[in-house]
């Protein structure tokens, strides 16, 4: 049985990165890998994602700047994605790669720059 946390994670989850990302990627969550979601929706999203003090849309810009500096990619197309959603301007993305640059390297703003242009043309579609 699911957690009120849980589900208050999920409603949220949902909310930022759309029914279609979620309904996936808790579908295709296996006995090994399902803990993973169960941990993730709960204390990433139904703890932390839910707290007060920063709108939805200031954690995903928080967000897209962690996953930029940390190099990690594959979140951060989800991500930016989400910022979007969350109404985060493309401007806006360019203005937190650029300062990036400055803190967390050149690679990792040419990176994030490469990455949110796949997300942009995706969403062109």
């Amino acid at each position: 049985m699911a957690s009120e946390r849980f589900e208050q994670g999920l409603s949220v989850r949902r909310r930022v990165l759309g029914d279609e990302y979620v309904d996936r990627a808790l579908r295709e969550a296996d006995d090994f890998s399902r803990p993973l979601q169960e941990l993730v929706t709960e204390v990433a999203w139904g703890t932390v994602w839910t707290r007060p003090g920063l709108s939805l849309r200031d954690r995903s810009l928080v967000t897209v700047a962690a996953l930029t500096a940390l190099g990690r990619i594959h979140e951060l197309k989800i991500h930016i994605g989400a910022a979007l959603r969350n109404g985060v301007t493309r401007e806006e993305l360019r203005e937190v790669f650029l300062h990036l640059g400055i803190y967390a390297g050149m690679p990792a703003a040419v990176e994030a720059f490469r990455t949110a242009r796949e997300v942009f043309q995706e969403g062109s579609r």
